[in-house]
């Protein structure tokens, strides 16, 4: 049976509501505010939150923004419920969170319209499996494939054919469950290839996002499993210095500047701003460190069930700033031991001796770091945009150089795109 909360300080809305929803088989819990509404809602989980938008003490929008703030609420859908019919009330009650927005009087058969398209399965009462990844079953591994590599600006041409020209994108599979790293012009050929993949069938997705500098973002618009209802796509990530996750993603996406907005993409999306410095996904351990990079700005470790793989691509790592409390010791402790580090290594140590403080690594510095930590494998990324192949190859070259002449039994490949990592045992190969 499936659940929903109905939050109305006015009685004498809630209790009808309330009573006809339980006569076609809905569990029903009342809150007459916001405050135990929120309360209720972590305690049950319920499937569907019908919220009242004008409450005193804590109004509807609040009800929204925290409800999206809870990871064990991701999945409950929110429908707004107001006497008001104003265009920027609906607009602000989508960008808060909600999934619905009804005018009072409630009607229960337009209720149950909204309620069978945003949970089809609640016409039947039956529970509708998981979407189908069909990848990464546990006996296959974990997998990476780099969709996106390049830095600051997509850099296509003929000097950059071998490893690429898209932003940062990182397709991880594992468990069975399809993580996005990054959301650069590379998710639009994954998106592609995902809708090619799976013609007649939905796909559960997540990405994490780091950062919302544009290059960690611009691809998103033009991402074609968001324009599928039958998809389901989580997005996580830290709200920014200047504005929250969603406002960001939508910011991109208004009028001016791209034709279809943030909330008319068909799929079923989930932004949510974390909180927290370590979470679980999907039955894996997530950690989150935050890196030298103007903003705010994480780095990724999932803990895969073979093995640990790091995601850092944006990141200024400088000799000086190693000190006991120095940001560069706590970011060599996150990736101290880890079987695949994914790390910006933009630049040459003399390119970086004009770009300190820009936010981006350099080569030296991070082999140094890697070796120094144990890593086992590093691929540098965030190539610079003019970076040409003969210039990323010669760096590489370097980097297992420096690697070599430590002792360290590091090994050091430059991303690319088109490039596979498989990880299963702790064991890592790459093609």
């Amino acid at each position: 049976m499936r659940t929903i909360l109905l939050i109305d300080d006015d009685e004498a809305c809630r209790t009808p509501a309330a009573e006809l929803l339980r006569r076609d088989h809905w569990n029903v819990i009342e809150a007459e505010d916001g405050g135990m509404g929120l309360d209720l809602a972590v305690k049950n989980r319920p499937d569907v939150i019908l919220c009242d938008l004008l409450m005193p003490r804590v109004n509807g929008y609040q009800v929204c923004r925290a409800v999206r703030e809870h990871l064990e609420l991701r999945h409950t859908k929110i429908i707004v419920v107001t006497g008001r019919d104003y265009a920027s009330d609906r607009k602000s009650a989508e960008e808060a969170g909600a999934d619905g927005y009804i005018v009072k009087p409630l009607e229960i058969p337009k209720l149950k319209e909204l309620l069978e398209r945003l949970l089809p399965e609640a016409a039947s009462d039956t529970t509708t499996p998981e979407p189908v990844t069909k990848n990464g079953t546990e006996s296959e591994g974990t997998r990476l494939r780099f969709w996106g590599v390049r830095g600051s600006i997509p850099s296509p041409g003929e000097a950059t054919v071998f490893f690429g020209g898209n932003t940062p994108c990182l397709e991880v599979r594992t468990a069975g469950r399809i993580v996005i790293l990054d959301a650069g012009s590379g998710i639009r050929q994954l998106g592609l290839s995902l809708v090619a993949e799976f013609p007649k069938e939905p796909v559960d997705l997540t990405l994490l996002i780091t950062h919302t500098h544009w290059d960690h973002i611009q691809g998103f618009p033009f991402f074609s499993p968001a324009y599928d209802s039958r998809n389901r796509i989580r997005i996580y990530g830290y709200e920014g210095a200047m504005a929250g996750l969603r406002s960001t993603l939508a910011g991109q996406m208004e009028s001016p500047y791209f034709p279809v907005a943030l909330s008319e993409m068909p799929s079923n999306l989930n932004i949510v701003e974390l909180r927290e410095m370590s979470f679980n996904l999907h039955g894996m351990k997530v950690e989150a460190c935050f890196t030298n990079h103007p903003g705010v700005c994480v780095a990724y470790k999932i803990h895969t069930p073979d093995g640990t793989v790091v995601y850092m691509p944006d990141n200024e790592t400088k000799r000086s700033a190693i000190g006991a409390e120095s940001p560069d010791k706590i970011l060599a402790d996150f990736i101290r031991g880890t079987d695949v580090l994914i790390m910006d290594s933009q630049y040459t140590a003399d390119e970086y001796q004009t770009h300190i403080g820009w936010g981006h690594g350099c080569i030296d510095e991070v082999v140094r770091m890697a070796v120094a930590t144990r890593v086992k494998r590093l691929y540098t990324f965030h190539h610079d945009p003019a970076h040409d192949d003969r210039c990323v190859s010669g760096m590489l070259m370097h980097a297992r150089q420096l690697a070599e002449s430590a002792g360290s039994p590091l090994i050091v490949e430059a991303a690319r795109e088109g490039m596979e990592v498989s990880l299963k045992a702790g064991a890592v190969a790459t093609r």
